[in-house]
């Protein structure tokens, strides 16, 4: 009970159905390391954490964990009919029960001095009392509650009553209330506001134990994480990067170079050793007749020369065969904007204003004047209005008051939180095909969708998958006026740094709906905070 175990996976090995997920995977992380884990949507993440707090079972492996952990529930684990009271005091009754076993330990050696038994069992409580601040515990309930928006939840409401997020923010301070020494979380970030997120990091950084978590945040993960595993098959498996996601992104930076340099000179080997091929193998093949008095020294020399090229030809098809065999494939291309804009008015004009709107219950705007080739981020909490505000530049809802202007020829496009299609039984390859063009990139080279997916009925993709297809789309046919709700919902880290930096030179006005802290943090742009929606910053 008194010292931190590691937690260590062994030759992790996992499927569901036939398709393998992890096959031989290890892990370890020890006391004071906080693990981030990062890769595509679907690569295994969740199942990592599930088979390390136990909740799968690996197919091979082992893990081994401290026998205190906690792994973060989807759902609280008690009926409708309990209260966040009720739950509260699960979460301290540990605690409670090894202060109660204090003070009988106590009474017992103050009663009988000698007991080496008793005098033991008291020290090893007393070092667990330690590490989960018994003493504090009543204190840390109502910081973690206050933390995390539950302090204007009444201790006798029923769980049955609550709110999704409130139901998860209850679960996550259960378990921060606890304090295992090891702690799994999936997604924790869920449903947290700014300073909910901001509590979580400053708890979170401060504790000694171990913390492994996954999270789409990637001001979270920096702020929290002393080291990040990427887990991603075209790695070789989950691969370890020490520091913070800052440093990890240098990392990656740095591996994609080294990747694209060793391709280009293994491409510039190939070529030359084709040409060597060809070239030599022609100069031992010319078959030319040889004089008379050339007969005689063909032994001495020009046979020598012959073998000597006809070794040459040998090594050199033999390197050709190896490199071509075992050579890197093409580093894949980061998103971009390939398309052109077509007959837009100049840049720097305007594109669309919109003076004194009003939509009833959802948006009241004085003025917005969005220029050609600009750039605007619309933050605000939920209920802002930022939806309805891309809606209304869209064309898509008209509002009950106030006037918008678009410029004559443009082109607007909006992404949507939920995309539809209008044909469901055509598939995504189709959809793509008809909307960009023979000329746009292939769809599977995007990066978007996985090549299973390409040729599935678009009504069959989950409502990430169809916004991928629907943002491959924008991609190769730009808008005059590009209107974003939510980009990074559904994308990976990865395609999420790709995007932002390909919004960069989107060739038309660029307008963003997001509570993405990362984006927020970076951008360099015009804003429009709506809280109301009146307020504009630059």
């Amino acid at each position: 009970m008194s010292g931190f175990l590691s937690l260590q996976a062994t030759d992790l090995a996992f499927a569901y159905g036939d398709r393998v997920v992890f096959d031989g995977v290890h892990f370890l992380a020890s006391a004071g390391q906080r693990v981030g884990l990062v890769g595509e949507n679907g690569i295994g993440k969740s199942t990592l954490l599930r088979l390390l707090a136990g909740v799968e079972t690996p197919q091979a492996g082992t893990v081994t964990r401290d026998p205190d952990s906690g792994f973060l529930l989807q759902e609280l684990p008690f009926p409708a009919t309990d209260t966040l009271a009720d739950v509260l005091d699960d979460a301290l009754a540990e605690t409670r029960a090894m202060a109660a076993e204090l003070d009988r330990l106590a009474e017992a050696m103050a009663a009988d001095p000698g007991d080496g038994a008793t005098l033991d069992r008291y020290g090893a409580v007393l070092d667990w009392a330690q590490a989960h601040d018994l003493w504090d515990a009543d204190r840390r309930a109502k910081l973690v509650c206050d933390g995390l928006g539950l302090s204007g939840v009444a201790p006798d409401r029923a769980l049955g009553t609550l709110s999704g997020g409130q139901r998860s923010r209850l679960g996550l301070a259960a378990l921060l209330i606890r304090k295992p020494r090891t702690l799994l979380l999936d997604e924790p970030t869920n449903h947290l506001d700014d300073a909910g997120m901001d509590f979580l990091e400053q708890h979170l950084a401060g504790l000694d134990g171990v913390v492994v978590l996954s999270s789409h945040d990637r001001v979270f993960l920096d702020a929290v994480c002393t080291d990040i595993v990427d887990i991603d098959p075209a790695l070789g498996g989950p691969t370890r990067y020490g520091g913070a996601y800052t440093a990890y992104l240098g990392h990656k930076a740095a591996e994609r170079a080294r990747w694209a340099q060793r391709y280009a000179e293994e491409q510039d080997e190939l070529k030359e050793l084709r040409d060597a091929v060809a070239t030599t193998a022609r100069a031992v093949a010319h078959n030319r007749p040889q004089r008379d008095n050339a007969k005689m020294l063909y032994d001495f020399k020009t046979g020598r020369v012959q073998k000597q090229i006809s070794r040459r030809v040998r090594n050199a098809q033999l390197r050709l065969d190896e490199l071509a065999r075992d050579q890197v494939r093409r580093p894949p291309s980061p998103l971009t904007f390939s398309g052109r804009l077509t007959g837009a008015p100049g840049e720097g004009t305007l594109a669309v204003s919109l003076r004194d709107v009003r939509v009833p219950g959802r948006l009241a705007l004085d003025r917005l004047d969005v220029e050609t080739g600009g750039r605007l981020l619309v933050t605000g909490g939920n209920g802002a209005g930022k939806s309805t505000l891309l809606a209304v530049l869209a064309g898509r809802l008209e509002p009950a008051d106030g006037h918008v202007h678009r410029a004559g020829g443009l082109r607007i496009a909006l992404l949507e939180q939920d995309v539809g299609f209008a044909d469901p039984a055509k598939t995504a390859q189709r959809v793509y095909s008809e909307a960009a063009g023979e000329d746009a990139p292939g769809l599977g080279k995007l990066g978007l969708l996985a090549s299973r997916d390409i040729g599935r009925p678009v009504g069959s993709l989950s409502v990430g998958q169809r916004r991928r297809l629907a943002l491959a789309i924008l991609l190769a046919t730009p808008p005059d006026v590009l209107l974003l709700d939510e980009p990074t919902n559904h994308l990976s880290l990865t395609l999420a740094e790709e995007l932002f930096d390909a919004l960069g030179d989107a060739p038309g006005a660029v307008v963003i709906a997001s509570h993405d802290r990362w984006l927020r943090r970076e951008w360099t742009h015009q804003r429009l905070e709506l809280a109301g929606g009146r307020e504009v910053h630059n």
